[in-house]
């Protein structure tokens, strides 16, 4: 409501959103299915692989790609022992669905932020259209866009990637740009006199010296993906957020406080892994 001298745009924004929406699902219904069917099949499929795997036998898998990352036995003890931890809780099913669900939205962010950051670094004015966009990206309120991509895909596995991507883009986009931008120029001019053109230049020289912000990135990423487990499971994604959702809608305190510690376990296990695995310092030659 409005206080009778400004016009209500409200209600005017209200339905021209619905009948966007409505028009989309009613003109492109056929084509909307084949769109979430593609976006759920690899996340289906994973989850199928990860069903098969023993708890014991990926806590070894786990154990041993700690052990080659780090060299450390504490550390590779330490993260051996969040796997089993968390099914001893009884929630390895829904871990390795949201573990599918973190994997695949991740390697979507890769596909689409990568090229993106790239094109910016490269292109100032795409850059400066894509900052207020970004911008928009992170400070919108999930539920906002939930409920219209929900409407457009239907519920499940579908609209929380793309949730998930929309949540995640901005931070690996931006910082893949901040570190292509931060390469020394000096270096890159020398490395176009040398002869190489300019792909072999981005691949060989500028990527791998903007190593450490693109890993930053992706380390962010894979935070923000996990936090939208919860979020993700009000509109139907299977996992450790259905678990806490389940408790929040029975009144049972237990039930939350166990998926929640599944996801700090699990935020545990995907962080240290990725800091070890991806955020080694790269190797300098000593002059």
């Amino acid at each position: 409501m409005t206080d009778g001298f400004l016009p209500d745009l409200g209600k005017a924004l209200q339905g021209a959103v619905n009948r966007a929406v409505d028009a989309v699902v009613t003109g492109y219904g056929d084509r909307l299915d084949g769109v979430s069917a593609a976006l759920t099949a690899p996340v289906r499929g994973l989850e199928t692989v990860l069903a098969l795997v023993p708890a014991p036998l990926f806590a070894v898998a786990v154990g041993l790609g700690a052990w080659a990352a780090s060299r450390r036995l504490g550390f590779t003890i330490g993260i051996a022992l969040l796997p089993l931890l968390i099914a001893m809780l009884g929630v390895w099913t829904e871990a390795m669905q949201s573990l599918a669900l973190i994997t695949v939205s991740v390697l979507l962010v890769l596909l689409i932020g990568l090229p993106l950051g790239m094109a910016a670094a490269r292109l100032p004015r795409l850059s400066r259209v894509l900052a207020p966009l970004y911008d928009l990206m992170q400070t919108i309120p999930s539920f906002v866009y939930l409920i219209p991509v929900a409407m457009v895909l239907g519920l499940g596995r579908a609209p929380a990637l793309v949730a998930t991507l929309i949540y995640a883009l901005p931070p690996f986009a931006r910082l893949t740009e901040l570190g292509l931008r931060g390469v020394d120029r000096e270096l890159v001019q020398a490395a176009r006199a040398l002869g190489l053109g300019r792909w072999q230049t981005l691949w060989l020289v500028e990527l791998p010296l903007a190593r450490p912000s693109i890993l930053q990135g992706l380390n962010q990423t894979i935070m923000m993906a996990l936090a939208m487990v919860v979020v993700a499971s009000m509109i139907g994604a299977k996992g450790l957020g259905e678990t806490v959702l389940l408790g929040l809608q029975r009144a049972d305190p237990g039930l939350g406080f166990v998926g929640g510690l599944a996801i700090v376990l699990l935020a545990i296990l995907l962080d240290r892994m990725a800091q070890a695995v991806l955020g080694r310092p790269v190797e300098h030659p000593n002059p």
